[in-house]
């Protein structure tokens, strides 16, 4: 079976997008889950809108998704964060997306990422490249640590780990240009396949939340690891991504990092 996954993608994002905007700046339905934060209308609603539409055109893929949980099925495996930055988008604060991440037998076929607020659509497909708005994108040619700007993030980290998280925060801000947490792990990834971060790493995701922005940087011919530098699994936990040139050594100083922590 052929599949066509830019139209697809990019429309359903869309619907995903205007339920974000539907709610956006208004007082919210807010409930929360055993340390995973918060959830409100916006991401339920915008979980049902992407469900509808993958199981109609691919009535039999797996599911794997943040609000619901997972639905097992022979295809392909579609990892969904409907709203990825909900504290964000609770607080009208405009970082935050829909994450669509497709892949199958354990790989990243297309992923796509969407901010309604600026109406920044990336999306990508394995062996035909990255794209931003349409346009191909590909990752910074920064070669210096002291040029880099680095995204990261802490998750829901609580005592000792977030002492390490902080403790790898004050070693890479010591070295690189710049380091930013805005809260949203997949636009992050999103802005190191653009060029716009030279990389990122953080530690306590879930699949939905690089599922799609993993594809968007080794398309765009970025580097995909865990913490070690080794090969990341979506299950892990943890990601480190690069342009690749600047690879090694963020590697090196998270882990000497977490040796001092």
């Amino acid at each position: 079976m052929k599949f066509q996954f830019k139209t697809f993608l990019s429309s359903v994002a869309k619907h995903a997008g205007r339920v974000h905007m539907k709610y956006f700046e208004k007082t919210h339905r807010v409930s929360r889950k055993f340390r995973a934060g918060i959830v409100t209308e916006a991401d339920t609603e915008a979980e049902r809108t992407i469900l509808r539409h993958i199981r109609k055109a691919y009535p039999k893929s797996s599911i794997i998704t943040e609000e619901s949980g997972r639905f097992a099925g022979n295809e392909l495996t579609w990892i969904i964060d409907p709203l990825d930055g909900t504290t964000n988008y609770a607080h009208s604060f405009p970082w935050f997306c829909v994450s669509i991440g497709v892949w199958r037998d354990g790989k990243p076929l297309a992923g796509v990422i969407y901010n309604p607020v600026y109406r920044e659509l990336f999306f990508a497909e394995k062996d035909k490249g990255a794209y931003f708005n349409g346009k191909k994108i590909a990752v910074s040619a920064t070669g210096q640590m002291r040029d880099a700007l680095f995204g990261t993030g802490f998750y829901y980290s609580q005592g000792r780990r977030m002492g390490v998280e902080l403790e790898i925060f004050r070693e890479l801000n010591e070295v690189a240009l710049g380091v930013r947490r805005p809260g949203s792990a997949a636009l992050d990834l999103a802005y190191v396949a653009c060029g716009r971060y030279d990389g990122f790493w953080e530690r306590g995701l879930s699949p939905w939340d690089v599922a799609a922005g993993w594809i968007l940087v080794e398309e765009a011919g970025g580097k995909v690891s865990d913490y070690a530098g080794g090969p990341a699994r979506i299950d892990g936990r943890e990601i480190v991504v690069s342009n690749g040139r600047l690879h090694r050594s963020l590697v090196f100083h998270i882990q000497k990092a977490q040796r001092s922590a």
